[in-house]
Order: C-alpha cells, then structure tokens, then sequence
C-alpha cells in the first residue's frame, strides 16, 4: 500500500508537470502560478491518501458504488464538457487566457458531479430494486459464516482474549449502533456504567488490532426499537451469527432459528469434569445457606458445598465428592468431608444365627403366610369412656 500510495503521488505531480508543459504559450504561467499548480496537486494527493489510510475497513459494495459514482460523473462530465467546447467555439474562446478558466471549469464541474454521483449512489444502493424492477442482489456465504458481537460480550473482555488465543477463525461484525450504545454508557452519570462503557470500547480497539482477527464495523441503519431487536434483523437479514452471553436474547434468537455462540456456555464446557467419589482439596471460604453446610470454589470458579462443615470455614479441607449438579449458571458439586463420609463396611453381628433369621423372615412366601394365618381376635375390649365434648362419636 506504501508503494502505490507513493506511485498515485508521482504519477499526480508528472501529470501535472506535462499538462503545464504541452501549453503553446508558456509565457502566460509566471513561477508563482507554475509552483502553485504543483503544490495544489501534490496536496489533493495527499488528502486522498489521507482519506485512505483512515479508513481502513472497506467494503465492496460501497467500493464498487463509489465506482459507479465516478463513472456517472464522468459522463455528464464530458457532455457538459462537450456543450462548453462548443459554445467557446462560438464565441471564439479557444485561445488567450480565456481557454485556461474554460478548461479549469471543465474540471471543476467534472469533479462536483463525480462527488454528486458518489453521494447518490451510496445513499441508494441498498434501493437498486426501485431502479432495475424485479431484480435484486443477494449475497452468497461462502465458507465459516460470521458471528455479530453483541454489547454483552464487549463488555465482558473474555473475547479478547478468545482472539488472541488463535481458536476463533470466523470473521466478527461489532455493528454501528452497539458502537452507540458503549458510548452512551461511556457518557453515563453512573459510574459503574461508565467504567463498563470505556471495558466495551478498549475491547472493541484491541480487536481491531488483532492480527489474527478480521473486524469489521456494520454501518448500515437497521431499524428497531432495541439494540437486541436489531442484532436480531441484522443477522436474520445477512445470515450472520449471534455471540452473546446475554440468555435473554439468546432464548429469542433461538426461537427465530438464528445461530447462537453463548460464551458462558462455552466456558462452562470446558470446566474439568469431577465424578463422584472423587477426592478434592478445597479452602472452605463461607458459610452455606443451610445449617452445617459450608462453600468453597475450585480454580476454575465452580462450588463447592460441603456438608457438616460450617465450623471449619477458613481451612483447607479433604472432601469426597457426593453429587454434581449442572445449573443455568453453572456447575454445582456436593461434598462431604472425608472423616464424617460414612462407612461401607458392613456392620458387626453378635448373633451368627441372627443372620438367618432374617434373611428366612425376609422371605416374600413367609410374610405372606404370617399375614393370612393369624387367629381373629374375637373377644374386643370395650371402650366405658364417652367421648371429648364437641367431637362427633361417629369419627
């Protein structure tokens, strides 16, 4: 890109150069005017490769309208053009002075309806089916489709690092009006909204300066009524993919079949599995909600609650691992310290003979019998005392 930022400026100054030097009567440009033309070309030049150089993220729809601009322009440029020449030739204009400002305003009315053609067609091009009927252009994905960041994952700064990391491959859109709402929390009275608005914008930065990351920045208008409505008709309308950690809008983005990449999702994936029975060390920090329960976390952030040992929060403890359980917010694992875990051992028999008496009192045939088999008892007490006042007898 330097060296053809560097060739579009010699070629500017040389083509300059030979339009001053191919003029028959070159004592109508003193010094001055021959210096000021050079000047004036070399900074047009620069102020083109300006332009370009601080926009860095082109896209090829507004690429190939700006084209199209230029060459509309160019067209009406050379039938004005054309109708200037002729009324020169009319009036005799051709030579003198006169030619140089006929030719300056050639070129002048050249450049304004080249800049009228670009400003048009890139206002309209999303309305080419107005002027072409029955005819519409619609992109092709090819390859790993890409994913919308949302204001959430912005905010997070987990991407961040995600990217540097070289795992995610898939181009990532930041739209416009996300941009607009980090700033409006940037600019909140709030404090805490405030530090979250400049975390969305740094990432946005670091993102942008990540080799191995292709950012883009979606500037086209989309109408809703929250940013969450719109990353949804954006993506519905381009065929992106949604990255979010926000469960609302993954729920919704869901129901309208619309790809979600959930980061807490995948953080919780890749958590380390414990089985049960499995023997973990782990610093009780607080007491629990339950009485005798006391918490601890791994290093990796998930719970732990160990029963029977609130007096021992503050130490490091051997527990067993009795249960997991798997939460919208997490993994959750219950323990027990492994002193208070009960034994498996079985459990010592005075009696040999006990054993067989009740594995023969066990028996489903000998309950049957003993149930079945009972004498009636047909001489009941009766009952003298009469009942509580206030109750019915019948009860």
């Amino acid at each position: 890109m330097v060296v053809i930022r560097l060739l579009f400026m010699v070629l500017l100054v040389a083509v300059t150069l030979l339009t001053l030097s191919s003029q028959r009567q070159p004592g109508d440009f003193n010094t001055a005017t021959f210096i000021g033309l050079l000047i004036s070309a070399a900074a047009l030049g620069l102020v083109i490769v300006l332009v370009d150089a601080i926009t860095p993220n082109k896209r090829l729809a507004s690429v190939v309208a700006v084209y199209l601009g230029i060459c509309f322009g160019l067209i009406g440029a050379l039938a004005i053009g054309a109708l200037i020449d002729t009324v020169s030739r009319a009036w005799e204009l051709e030579r003198g002075p006169a030619a140089i400002y006929i030719q300056l305003a050639k070129g002048l009315v050249g450049i304004t309806l080249c800049y009228l053609s670009v400003s048009v067609v890139l206002s309209t091009k999303d309305d080419l089916r107005l002027v072409i009927p029955y005819v519409e252009f619609a992109r092709q994905l090819r390859g790993v489709r890409p994913m919308v960041v949302d204001t959430s994952v912005l905010i997070d700064g987990r991407l961040d690092g995600l990217g540097q990391s070289g795992f995610l491959d898939a181009p990532l859109v930041v739209p416009q009006f996300v941009i607009d709402e980090l700033q409006a929390l940037a600019d909140s009275g709030d404090r805490t909204k405030r530090s979250r608005g400049r975390r969305g914008l740094e990432t946005v930065k670091r993102l942008q300066t990540t080799p191995a990351l292709d950012v883009s920045v979606e500037e086209r208008p989309i109408e809703g009524v929250s940013v969450d409505h719109k990353i949804i008709e954006l993506s519905r309308a381009e065929g992106y993919r949604i990255m979010t950690i926000d469960a609302n809008l993954r729920k919704v983005a869901e129901i309208k079949s619309i790809p979600v990449l959930d980061l807490n999702q995948l953080a919780g994936t890749m958590r380390t599995s414990h089985a049960a029975g499995e023997r973990l060390a782990i610093e009780l920090v607080k007491p629990g909600e339950n009485p005798g329960q006391a918490v601890g976390y791994l290093p990796d952030g998930t719970m732990v609650v160990v029963e029977h040992a609130a007096e021992r929060v503050g130490q490091t403890v051997q527990v067993s691992i009795a249960n997991t359980l798997q939460t919208s917010a997490g993994r959750l694992i219950f323990a027990k310290p492994i002193d208070d875990a009960p034994s498996t051992a079985p459990a010592p028999r005075d009696d040999p003979s006990s054993d067989e008496r009740d594995e023969s009192s066990a028996r489903p045939a000998d309950m049957a019998r003993a149930a079945t088999e009972q004498p009636r008892v047909r001489d009941r007490p009766k009952r003298h005392d009469p009942p509580p006042p206030g109750r019915n007898p019948r009860r």
